[in-house]
């Protein structure tokens, strides 16, 4: 009985909703009933990444066993009697994904996959097998291009797609090598964009939840058009329907770079900034809380020299909007450097109109301002390393550690000590001392 009413409501509310001359508040789109034309159209343009890596490992068991640098009884035993035992080579194998990009033979994946890979071979789905060279890595972006060499074989390609169209609730397919169960295929929607999640200093990842598994790393993300809007990277362990992808137009500027040159510059403004969160927004008369708040300048940068000062709010750069602190640090880095670029700010309330030269992001540049900024800070930093998180007694710490800070200096009066451990700077993570000051 229950099911018979259930039957006869819906025709009645179709015949209502038909009979009502009010236009429908969406559109409704076809929903296809299934996407195997859409996968067989793509798939063969998905590879499986395999690699191999030399790794050196002990030559006796109980080398290092008090740690590194640490006076070790069982080392002195084995060289005392059997003399000293040469480290161990072994073979680490690895798997990920990858695709396709161009018909010579261009591939992009993930950094992650190949950084340390001594032989790389890729795999088609009509089990062609090929050896893969790198072309360029950047480790900013855990992005990476390879290319395999087919100068008689036709190969497959799959297009990138602009992702800056793609909207929350979207569908996507993910294919990849999940655990290694190749071209598997698993579908979704995209729950969100513009995620940061403390992978790196340009975190814009899609957020999807399609079923991502190890395996998965720099396989494609691809619309119902059969275009690739993210390259799928990370995955939140223990958190199903949590996976994420970056921006397929990230990835276009960056593998744009690693195919002219082998490897991605960046500009520098040279700024230290943070989230304008209401209270500060209020505080400064603003009516939103747009933009980048200018918390320092860096001397003899950019910024210095085009006039940003501290508590500026850089709110457009180049033409693009600033809605939040992070999009600032990705347009700065993704604009071509040695050119002038317009910049709009407010300062006490007030519209400002400036011109910046953009300078390379330089690692030895960063270094030599650090080491200056430590000497006035009062503050020396040390990568945290296994040899600190055995000290600090917590192998799971991730940052920087303060070995000292000077007498009277601004990090003392911050409240900073030595020992203490420095995970994140205006929201993003540290992993070196140059990370510290670069922030």
């Amino acid at each position: 009985m229950i099911s018979c009413s259930f039957a006869l409501f819906i025709p009645l509310c179709l015949t209502l909703v038909t009979g009502c001359k009010e236009k429908p508040v969406i559109e409704v789109v076809e929903f296809p009933q299934s996407f195997a034309d859409l996968v067989d159209k793509v798939q063969p343009a998905v590879v499986n990444i395999s690699t191999t890596t030399t790794v050196r490992v002990p030559g006796h068991p109980f080398q290092h066993f008090f740690g590194e640098n640490q006076n070790d009884p069982f080392g002195d035993f084995f060289e005392n009697f059997f003399g000293a035992v040469p480290d161990r080579e072994l073979k680490q194998r690895s798997l990920g994904t990858g695709f396709i990009i161009d018909k010579n033979g261009l591939i992009i994946t993930n950094n992650h996959v190949v950084e340390r890979a001594d032989e790389i071979k890729v795999r088609l789905t009509d089990s062609r097998e090929f050896k893969a060279a790198v072309i360029g890595r950047d480790p900013k972006t855990d992005l990476a291009l390879i290319k395999i060499s087919s100068p008689f074989e036709k190969l497959p390609v799959i297009l990138l797609g602009d992702s800056d169209k793609i909207r929350v609730g979207d569908w996507v397919l993910a294919i990849g090598n999940p655990f290694g169960l190749e071209h598997t295929v698993t579908k979704g929607i995209i729950s969100a964009t513009g995620r940061v999640i403390g992978s790196g200093p340009y975190d814009n990842f899609l957020q999807t939840d399609a079923p991502i598994n190890p395996g998965n790393s720099g396989g494609p993300l691809i619309n119902l058009r059969g275009e690739v809007v993210g390259i799928n990277t990370a995955i939140v362990p223990g958190g199903q329907g949590l996976g994420f992808a970056i921006p397929s137009n990230m990835a276009k500027a960056i593998t744009a770079q690693l195919a002219d040159k082998g490897v991605v510059t960046r500009g520098w403004l040279g700024v230290s900034i943070q989230k304008v969160t209401p209270e500060l927004a209020a505080s400064f008369g603003r009516q939103d809380n747009l933009g980048a708040l200018v918390t320092d300048v860096v001397q003899q940068s950019p910024a210095e020299r085009a006039g940003v000062k501290t508590g500026d709010i850089i709110v457009n750069f180049a033409g693009r909007r600033i809605k939040e602190a992070g999009d600032l640090s990705r347009f700065v880095a993704e604009t071509q450097i040695n050119r002038d670029v317009a910049i709009k700010l407010f300062r006490a309330g007030q519209e400002v109109n400036l011109d910046v030269h953009l300078e390379e992001f330089s690692e030895e540049k960063i270094t030599r301002l650090s080491n200056a900024a430590a000497d006035e800070l009062g503050i020396e930093l040390a990568v945290l390393d296994s040899t600190w998180r055995k000290k600090l007694g917590n192998r799971d710490l991730a940052g920087v550690v303060v070995v000292a800070v000077a007498a009277k200096s601004p990090a003392a009066a911050a409240g900073i000590e030595s020992g203490d451990i420095i995970k994140e700077v205006n929201r993003r993570p540290i992993k070196t001392p140059d990370d510290f000051f670069a922030a």
